[in-house]
């Protein structure tokens, strides 16, 4: 490290060499894995503080190399080994170096410093540089300047800004503050340099996200007008910010919208103010973005983001703001340009409609969409690939909004016949019109599933053989559209009506053959991209298996034996890291729940490869898969899972317990222990005392976590997904005991329950989801012991609240059910008080 840092600080050394060098210094002391980045801070720390010392002032050093790059190379440098110092409580002087560097003369000081500042700013937790931010905040509003004449100053410091945003919230709340601030920012937005225009741009709509509600005053002084002309700016990098700024106001306002609704379902005072920015200026603003949208090339990229597609995405969360009034501000400008000698305007006017979809009410759209429908059909015969193209996507946006009682049989024959022809057009369209035909599957089905016909039971099987023609002529090069086709005839049969079932049995066997032929391509892969596109073809058939089994159920039961033998082979034959085993565990997840008991004739041959994935910690994503598995065949074989039960409890406290077991998995985990507790009933007895000892180390974790306003969502959702795993691991243990007659080994455990749910009862940040899950411990517990014999614990007045929040839930009809249930429950224990 010592000799990487002389290298990128030697003004003799070349750029190349010296810029390396800072490349690599940072890729030692940073890394995106946790693991990993623990690792390099010990490192770091352990190293002799002499050494250090010298490594950090070669690196201030370097910030002021009169070559650019160098200095860069530093500032991200000093940036990482800040990461690992400040919160430590160690380098408590580099904030404040780095702020006298800002009055430097020398330009080259203050842009590489304003880097450093941007990069601390953006790697760090706020909490840690909260003391510093007056600090930082001057030295970066002192360089974002108009006054400043270096634009790649202020461009720096502009950059440096927006990483410090989150963390300068009290100067926000001081009016001056917060006004000098939006003055310099504003300023940035009207620079002669693009790069400055972007940057400040890119602040404002950070800073209408973070502070939304302190906006209304420079929404009409500033805003409203830098906002318009940027978005009619000759610079598109300048428009598409501009733009974006308009979609972040809208999010938010969405965002505000709904939780206001909320509130008020709940009988409580709106808790924001939605200010309505958009409004005022709602028909100036639409006309733009309608102008927008015919900004386009024809050599343009389609997966290239462009200010065509960032006016769309602009007008479609518009009109979730507008609702029914955006109709009036658009449907015009659609009608006049919908059959344009011009392109650009008819595939402009095809977008404008496919966007606001989803804002009016359906009441309003429905005859509007009926009368467009036949043009929009006969639009796919357009000339233009790019009209034909957002033609079959705005198709697939109608399509979600159908339903049996909304389209007409014409309507859905002639929708049907245009989009199975444009599974044989350019790949582009080709996939838009698969995506429609999921759209429709999903919804052509109605609120029943289980029903004997419904409207595509007529086309049902040419849609399947259309689609499995368009997947068998599509080359490997086209594997999202491949993916999206298969996604289609997936979808199709989860949704189909009964009549279809023949078909389904046909695909069944169609689909098992493709699995059975992709074992022997298996073995003649030479390159690693061939490699690849036979995962994704085998995990493309693996879905399609998935869902005819899950749709035909136990009408699957004759051609178990054929799926298994050949998912086996797939196991047997994949590669231990393969992404297939994926897919595979999940078929055998389904055919497990389908054929139920009966599964128990595959388990001696599947169970060494459910047990190998299991001793694979460091793929979380297939421990997770095999852990859900577990729980699968737990509920299908009940207590005929006993046999392999010593083995499953073994490798998963193991896993438990492993270091590189990522603990999204862990969760999983201890809700397993629950079904596999339900499945063999008193039979759990003797894993009763290791499982509640484990169970007590996680709810020691739980505590531990912070339960203080400043944290994160992620934070919050881990602590969530943690208690859920706990609670159903006893709903599990629970139930399986007293199904067993064995309650009463329960009886040293029960108050450290009813404590820990009262732990959680009184964390306001608890999830919906812990809180039904505790009601079912609650009414378990009380149905598992005599009555009166928990009558202390019943009285806890925690019990009360959460089933009086359950019965609020006015959208979660189960949490209300179990609120009533559990409430019958403890009035059983409380009998005798």
């Amino acid at each position: 490290m010592y000799m990487l840092g002389q290298e990128l600080s030697s003004e003799a050394s070349p750029v190349d060499i010296r810029r390396s060098a800072g490349l690599a210094m940072k890729n030692a002391l940073s890394a995106k894995d946790d693991g990993i980045r623990a690792e390099f801070t010990i490192r770091w720390l352990q190293m002799d503080l002499q050494v250090r010392g010298q490594i950090k002032e070669g690196l201030l050093a370097t910030l002021s190399s009169p070559i650019s790059l160098t200095g860069f190379a530093a500032a991200q440098v000093i940036a990482a080994i800040g990461a690992i110092e400040l919160p430590q409580n160690q380098w408590p002087d580099l904030i404040a170096i780095l702020v006298h560097n800002v009055k430097a003369v020398d330009n080259n000081t203050k842009e590489a410093t304003l880097q450093a500042i941007g990069f601390i700013c953006e790697t760090i937790d706020p909490i840690v540089l909260q003391d510093v931010s007056n600090l930082i905040l001057t030295a970066v509003v002192q360089g974002a300047r108009k006054e400043e004449s270096n634009q790649k100053v202020r461009l720096a410091a502009l950059k440096a800004l927006w990483n410090s945003l989150e963390f300068v919230k009290k100067n926000f709340e001081h009016e001056g503050e917060r006004n000098y601030i939006m003055q310099i920012v504003c300023e940035g937005t009207v620079s002669p340099e693009e790069d400055v225009q972007v940057a400040a741009f890119e602040c404002l709509v950070k800073i209408v996200q973070l502070y939304y509600e302190k906006m209304p005053m420079y929404m009409s002084q500033a805003l409203y007008g830098l906002t318009i002309d940027g978005m009619q700016s000759s610079s598109e990098r300048v428009a598409m910010q501009s733009v974006e700024f308009w979609s972040t106001l809208c999010e938010e306002e969405a965002a505000i919208t709904q939780r206001n609704q909320i509130d008020e379902s709940n009988g409580e005072q709106p808790e924001f103010v939605n200010y309505d920015f958009a409004r005022p200026i709602g028909q100036k603003l639409v006309s733009v973005l309608l102008f927008l949208l015919t900004k386009k090339e024809d050599d343009e990229d389609e997966d290239e983001w462009n200010i065509s597609m960032a006016a769309a995405t602009c007008l479609s969360l518009l009109a979730t703001v507008f609702e029914d009034d955006i109709v009036g501000l658009v449907l015009p400008w659609v009608q006049t340009h919908l059959q344009s000698p011009d392109w650009k305007f008819r595939e402009g006017a095809v977008m404008a409609f496919g966007s606001i979809l989803d804002g009016p009410k359906t009441t309003t759209l429905s005859p509007i969409v009926e009368q467009a429908l036949p043009f929009l059909i006969n639009m796919m015969k357009d000339t233009k690939i790019q009209v034909k193209d957002t033609t079959a996507w705005t198709l697939g946006r109608i399509s979600e909004m159908l339903t049996p009682e909304t389209i007409k049989p014409d309507q859905l024959l002639a929708l049907v016949s245009v989009v199975v022809a444009g599974l044989n057009d350019q790949p582009r369209v080709a996939a838009n019109c698969a995506w429609c035909i999921i759209n429709l599957a999903e919804h052509m089905s109605g609120d029943e599933t289980d029903v004997n016909t419904y409207p595509l039971s007529p086309y049902f099987d040419g849609l399947i053989t259309s689609l499995l023609t368009s997947v068998n002529e599509k080359s490997n090069h086209e594997a999202n559209l491949k993916a999206t086709v298969y996604e289609a005839i997936a979808t199709l049969v989860s949704t189909c009506a009964k009549d279809c079932f023949g078909t389904v049995e046909k695909l069944a066997n169609e689909m098992l053959n493709k699995l059975n032929g992709t074992i022997a391509m298996q073995r003649e892969i030479v390159s690693q991209d061939d490699r690849t596109a036979l995962q994704e073809l085998q995990a493309n058939i693996c879905s399609v298996l998935t869902n005819i089994i899950r749709r035909m159920s136990g009408m699957i039961s004759p051609i178990a034996d054929s799926i298994m033998m050949c998912v086996l082979n797939i196991l047997a034959s994949s590669h231990r890291s393969s992404t297939v085993l994926e897919d595979a565990f999940i078929v055998i997840s389904a055919l497990s729940s389908a054929v139920e008991g009966d599964f128990v004739r595959y388990m001696n041959d599947f169970n060494p490869h459910l047990l190998r994935a299991l001793q694979n910690p460091q793929d979380h994503q297939l421990s997770a898969i095999a852990v859900g598995l577990i729980g699968d065949i737990c509920r299908s074989l009940n207590e005929q899972i006993l046999p392999f039960c010593r083995e499953y409890m073994t490798f998963l406290v193991e896993n438990l317990k492993s270091p590189v077991l990522d603990r999204s998995v862990k969760p999983s985990i201890l809700s397993c222990f629950g079904d596999i507790a339900i499945a063999i009933a008193g039979e759990f007895e003797p894993f009763i005392e290791p499982v509640m000892q484990i169970i007590d180390e996680a709810i020691k974790m739980v505590l531990a976590m912070p339960v203080t306003d400043d944290r994160t969502y992620d934070q919050i959702d881990y602590a969530n997904l943690l208690r859920e795993g706990i609670v159903e691991a006893y709903v599990g243990i629970t139930q399986g005991l007293a199904a067993g007659q064995k309650a009463h080994f329960l009886g040293n455990y029960v108050e450290r329950m009813f404590r820990f749910m009262e732990t959680i009862q009184n964390d306001v940040e608890h999830s919906e989801t812990v809180a039904t899950t505790m009601a079912g411990l609650i009414g378990d517990l009380a149905d598992a012991f005599p009555e009166g014999h928990l009558a202390r614990l019943y009285s806890m007045t925690f019990i009360e609240k959460l089933l009086k929040e359950l019965k609020r839930s006015h959208y979660n009809q189960k949490a209300q059910e179990l609120s009533r249930w559990a409430r019958s429950r403890v009035k059983r224990q409380l009998i005798q008080i």
